[in-house]
């Protein structure tokens, strides 16, 4: 049995069907917010700086790892299926082909990057499980976001990849500071969220 998460507790449903109609209104409510996070950004070389990260973890938090991580899978769907939903779109068209650019490592590292932080924030996790897990869940999408950039997206020119180098000092090292903000941002959500819950009983 899936351990209660925070939208489960303070949205509870009265039966499966209810709770399939939650964790689908849910999973949309995420993935329109990703969309929202995807637009508000500073433009940057090869990946700009935007506000996902601070909503993948926030919602793995509050969905939990099952949930976040079908969230965050419904958003890359839009995005494959067309729709202007990622942060370079426009003017770079959305499609299958978006994923094998310079983001496309990020955008998959988001699934399991919710996963992770939803495991660290569920009822009943310590504070060292909470903080860990979700430095763990930034971690994660980071590395995979880098590794992607440095051999396997497709830059201009044909070029596979800029490099080890390159991929940490553009695609991860000017965010670093950003993202340990994110991930106490975070902690402090879900750690009141816990508290609030259990003071009301």
């Amino acid at each position: 049995m899936q351990a209660p998460t925070l939208a489960s507790t303070l949205l509870p449903a009265s039966g499966s069907r209810s709770a399939t109609l939650r964790n689908v209104a849910l999973a949309v409510a995420g993935s329109l917010l990703m969309v929202l996070a995807a637009k508000i950004k500073v433009p940057f070389w090869p990946v700009p700086m935007t506000l996902q990260t601070l909503a993948v973890l926030g919602i793995g938090a509050a969905y939990g790892p099952r949930l976040g991580a079908a969230t965050m899978a419904l958003y890359i769907a839009y995005g494959l299926a067309g729709l202007p939903v990622f942060t370079n779109t426009p003017p770079v068209a959305a499609g299958p082909l978006y994923l094998v650019g310079p983001t496309g490592g990020f955008l998959v590292g988001f699934v399991l990057a919710a996963a992770i932080a939803g495991w660290a924030a569920e009822r009943g996790a310590s504070l060292v499980r909470l903080v860990g897990g979700l430095v763990l869940a930034d971690l994660v999408l980071l590395a995979i976001g880098c590794l992607w950039l440095a051999f396997g997206a497709q830059m201009a020119g044909g070029v596979s990849g800029v490099g080890l180098g390159k991929a940490f000092a553009f695609g991860v090292q000017p965010f670093l500071l950003g993202e340990a903000l994110k991930v106490a941002l975070v902690a402090c959500f879900a750690g009141a969220g816990w508290s609030l819950i259990r003071r009301r009983g």
